[in-house]
């Protein structure tokens, strides 16, 4: 049960911050990232090299290569809002798919993706936090909640 108020607490929490926010211009402070996402092992996309590449002040495209459990590869299209004033502060949400190798077996499936984004003022460090759930569609139907995770990224202007 726990599993699952955590993340419907998360949503409300950064739906309720999108009110405040939403005619908000939103910049992150930083164009393109890269650095390592940790992140429980149960997903295809679990711990994994990230890389986040701004497409414009707002939406964001990020590639996610994995080594954890199963080899993976993923892609995210994310939507990000500046949070109240505070600069490069942001919440993010979004989807996109997956695909993943372990024993013989392919996984597959879409995944969304919900969390907070920090770029430091004068450090070239971007820290995320985030829920990523998965449904694998292949090699059968499972849904995976308990994707949490934690990126630190080097970021570039």
């Amino acid at each position: 049960m726990q599993k699952i108020t955590i993340p419907f607490v998360m949503i409300l929490v950064l739906g309720s911050l999108q009110r405040s926010s939403a005619q908000s211009v939103s910049d992150p402070g930083y164009k393109f990232a890269l650095g390592v996402r940790l992140s429980s092992a149960t997903p295809t996309l679990s711990n994994s090299i990230s890389a986040k590449y701004f497409i414009n002040d707002r939406d964001a495209l990020e590639g996610l290569l994995s080594f954890g459990n199963r080899f993976g590869i993923g892609g995210l299209y994310e939507r990000h809002q500046l949070i109240g004033s505070i600069p490069n502060f942001t919440w993010f949400y979004g989807g996109g798919g997956y695909l993943g190798f372990e024993n013989h077996n392919t996984y597959l499936g879409p995944t969304g993706i919900v969390g907070l984004d920090y770029k430091f003022q004068n450090v070239p460090l971007n820290l995320s936090l985030d829920w990523k759930p998965e449904l694998d569609i292949l090699p059968s139907i499972n849904f995976v909640p308990d994707a949490f995770a934690v990126t630190v990224r080097f970021a570039f202007k």
